[in-house]
């Protein structure tokens, strides 16, 4: 979350929102939220409905949930998806910053 948090306003100036969701309660989280000042929205999931969703992996061998970063567009369609193997196979900010920039682009040409 610290390198989403470090190009926040990069996310917002391509009209994108940064949404956390997480299997902890709420409780959890907001303490964590308050505690971190993250800028974003953090969505706890302690069913895992959104995560199974999405279809995000548990791996119990790694004690928990793989990333996932998903970018869903304005009509709710997942346009991109990427399943992490472990917590450092997350994609750059810049890779997801690239990819909102070609996302917007089709959105001004459709």
């Amino acid at each position: 979350m610290a390198q989403l948090r470090q190009d926040y306003e990069k996310f917002v100036e391509k009209n994108a929102e940064v949404i956390v969701v997480g299997p902890e309660d709420k409780a959890t989280y907001a303490d964590y939220w308050q505690r971190e000042n993250l800028p974003f929205i953090g969505l706890p999931d302690p069913q895992h409905s959104v995560l199974k969703l999405y279809g995000q992996e548990v791996n119990l061998f790694k004690l928990g949930r793989m990333p996932a970063q998903v970018i869903v567009d304005r009509t709710g369609q997942a346009r991109y998806v990427h399943y992490g193997h472990s917590m450092s196979d997350i994609p750059s900010n810049e890779e997801l910053l690239a990819l909102l920039d070609e996302l917007n682009q089709e959105g001004k040409t459709e």
